[in-house]
């Protein structure tokens, strides 16, 4: 049909309609032919792709395709610039891609990787000075100094009064680093690791990178771990005293500050801040009002001082001592009951039995009242005494708690049906799992009158919380008022193995299955600080006296301790030593040492501030010890074995083989042995009851060794039990492992632990 014109690629009209062609053979119908059909231009073959990822629905492939295509050569094919054909420019991006590099690299490297940023920044800045570039120096410096100002501000100050290449030759800190070069010793995975990227990224900086390394750096590889301030390898070194290898003493130049080296990490510990959280001013003010009453109501005895002078001494160690700040863990507002309590605590630290120091072995006259538990049928699993001394809990495998007043007088309720009710022992249910920990909120005997006439009754200070956690992963909260559960904390995954309240209250920890510690506020649901770092589960925890730091224990492969900041959630000391499965560990009053106990029967103090292990005490048998408490004065440290004894240790007598054990076959003890009467106090007939009974000194112990304790008896189980010197006193029982030794503030040793007649 003539009407109809002849159509092109994508149905686009090409003939020329109503003309007549002037040469040539005339088309059909009078229409010139179309000319012959070139290839399409770059822009419309871009055209046309983009039109059709569209119409398809591509809509991220055409946005990377539109930027891809912005810059094309000749030949229609992208530009690739590489950063050398930039100029200045190429330092900036040769800067920026490794530095985003390593922030995307493995954490156990990044320390190390991190120490090439700063030569890297100083030589490409000197580069830029010296090869006439001090615009682009400049723009250089504003845009990456940033990155140094923290540890490096004195050396920026410096570089960035260089401006021009005579400054260079003549500041006599750019002479050191043109004079020199930098070296900076590496793990040989992450020099790998380094050199196959700069490789793999020469075009787009990696050449840039590698020629101011071998130009001006010298890297060393080194055949062992990677360094970082809690590694395996920085661990290892200091646990064993090495020397640092020579990399690492050369590491940098010579007189000029490098930043954090490996030098640093393998030698270095974090300054601690170990003395007494100071008391809050208005709380003070108020308590000391309070005992200046005290002491006119009622004077001090002859040889006693007044209540006033023992807490002005107390407020003065306090400042004295480089203790953390009150707003370093904030805490609520003080009340009337804590108003009393720091009273009572004042009087019980006066009238306390003191124990002194560098017993020589000869042992103190601490008493011992234990409590034992009948009819348990090895269900008990976790055991703690309220600091008042009224009450005890116990877990049980069987998911429940149950909690008796020790004195066998009925448990008071709030709750207005249970007026009448007369019960010495409540059971807790909630929990659908084993209960593997208790933990009883603080508590002290209270005043005998009330200082606060305006009010219907004194303010109690008995304990008015409980914490518990289980096998199913929760942290309950029960209420010693009403008797219930109060609030359910779900943070770990998998089960919870310890939780303990914090020295000051309102604070809480927990360790779990999944290698992690948490640390709690009560009135919070998640936990505010959550700590990692073990390799295996958690197996002991315990608070630092000042409310700052946390102390964990790993089973298994780790058997490691760490201590942690609550103030910064970090690990900042690390603890290794033991072969066994760590069972508990306790923390001195003192703030400076801490003891820790194993499967085997081991006890090690520890230096909190060096970090480093003090000595190593032994004498219970095998099977483990559950718990340790010091005395006050931090000078005797009591322990609880499932052998069956109760031992007293010297913490000040070093563990000298050499010395003959003071309590060996002969020796007198430093009071007879008398035991008290027994009696039962609580229980019901087809469950647990406690026995109490009271010890008023140690048993005469064994020699340099004895045979493998069972419950005092003497019959061998296995080999000898090597004992040293620094026990001063040995409690031991029939048939009645121990779970719980606590000193009190008057240091007597309450003792809890469960009747097993097959032993």
């Amino acid at each position: 049909m003539s009407g109809a014109a002849p159509q092109g690629a994508g149905g686009v009209p090409t003939g020329n309609y109503g003309q007549q062609q002037t040469g040539g053979a005339p088309g059909v119908g009078g229409v010139n032919p179309p000319p012959p059909a070139g290839p399409p231009s770059a822009q419309n073959l871009n055209q046309i792709v983009t039109d059709y990822l569209l119409k398809r629905g591509f809509t991220k492939t055409e946005a990377v395709f539109r930027q891809e295509s912005r810059n094309l050569g000749p030949d229609g094919k992208p530009v690739h610039v590489r950063a050398e054909d930039l100029g200045s420019k190429q330092y900036t991006k040769a800067f920026t891609l490794l530095k985003n590099w390593i922030d995307k690299n493995l954490d156990i490297y990044k320390l190390e990787l991190g120490k090439l940023l700063w030569p890297t920044f100083v030589y490409s800045y000197l580069d830029l000075v010296e090869n006439g570039y001090p615009d682009d120096a400049k723009t250089y410096y504003d845009e990456f100094k940033r990155d140094f100002e923290k540890a490096h501000a004195d050396d920026l100050k410096v570089l960035a009064t260089v401006t021009l290449r005579q400054h260079v030759r003549e500041n006599n800190v750019t002479k050191l680093y043109r004079q020199h070069k930098y070296k900076v010793p590496l793990n040989v995975h992450v020099a790998g690791a380094l050199f196959h990227f700069l490789q793999r990224e020469s075009e787009s900086g990696g050449s840039v990178i590698s020629n101011l390394l071998s130009s001006h750096c010298e890297l060393t590889t080194l055949e062992r771990g990677p360094i970082e301030p809690y590694s395996f390898e920085a661990i290892y070194r200091r646990a064993q005293n090495l020397d640092l290898e020579e990399a690492d003493a050369e590491e940098g130049i010579p007189g000029v500050f490098t930043g954090v080296t490996n030098r640093d990490v393998l030698d270095a510990t974090v300054p601690l801040r170990l003395g007494p959280m100071p008391m809050e001013p208005e709380l003070r003010d108020d308590v000391r009002a309070e005992l200046e009453a005290e002491d006119q109501r009622q004077p001090p005895a002859d040889g006693f001082t007044s209540l006033v002078d023992e807490f002005d001494q107390r407020i003065k160690r306090e400042e004295s001592a480089d203790g953390p700040s009150r707003a370093d863990l904030p805490l609520p507002p003080s009340r009337a009951r804590d108003v009393v309590m720091e009273m009572q605590k004042v009087r019980e630290n006066r009238d306390r039995f003191k124990i002194e120091g560098r017993t020589g072995g000869v042992g103190v006259p601490v008493s011992a009242c234990i409590f034992t538990f009948h009819n348990t049928l090895g269900s008990v699993s976790c055991m703690d005494f309220s600091k008042d001394h009224e009450l005890v809990a116990v877990g049980t495998m069987d998911s429940y708690i149950r909690i008796w007043s020790l004195d066998g007088k009925p448990l008071k309720s709030k709750l207005a049906n249970e007026k009448d009710v007369k019960v010495n022992n409540r059971k807790l249910i909630g929990h659908s799992g084993p209960v593997y920990g208790v933990s009883f909120s603080d508590s002290i005997t209270n005043i005998d009158h009330n200082i606060y006439p305006d009010t219907p009754s004194k303010p109690e200070t008995n304990s008015k919380l409980l914490l518990s956690c289980s096998a199913d992963g929760q942290i309950r909260l029960w209420s010693l008022d009403v008797w219930a559960c109060l609030c359910i904390y779900k943070a770990h995954d998998g089960p919870v193995f310890r939780v303990q309240w914090g020295p000051h209250g309102h604070y809480f920890a927990s360790g779990g299955w999944d290698k992690t510690v948490r640390v709690f506020m009560q009135d919070h649901a998640s936990a505010m600080r959550l700590m990692v770092g073990h390799d295996t589960a958690i197996s002991a925890l315990a608070w630092h006296p000042n409310g700052t730091y946390v102390f964990s224990a790993s089973d298994e492969t780790d058997k490691s301790i760490r201590m942690w900041s609550v103030v910064t959630g970090n690990c900042v000391r690390v603890f290794t030593g033991h072969t066994d499965y760590i069972s508990a560990l306790e923390v001195a009053p003192n703030g400076r040492i801490f003891a820790s106990a194993d499967a085997g029967g081991n006890i090690f103090f520890w230096d909190i501030e060096k970090g480093t292990r003090i000595k190593r005490c032994r004498g219970h048998g095998k099977g483990g010890i559950p718990s340790l408490s010091f005395s006050v004065e931090s000078n005797v440290l009591v322990s609880g074995g499932l052998d069956g004894t109760v031992r007293l240790w010297d913490v000040e007598l070093p563990t000298d083989p050499a010395k003959a054990n003071p309590l060996a076959p002969g020796a007198t003890p430093a009071a007879d042995g008398t035991a008290g009467d027994s009696v039962t106090v609580g229980g019901q007939s087809n469950g647990p009851s406690i026995t109490v009974g009271a010890q008023g000194a140690p048993a005469p112990g064994a020699g340099g060794s004895v045979s493998g304790v069972s419950g005092g008896t003497g019959k061998k189980k296995g080999k000898d039990v090597q004992i040293t010197p620094d026990q001063i006193s040995a409690f031991p029982t029939k048939k009645t492992p121990v779970m719980k030794v606590q000193f009190t503030r008057m240091n007597l040793v309450v003792v809890g632990g469960c009747y097993d007649p097959e032993r």
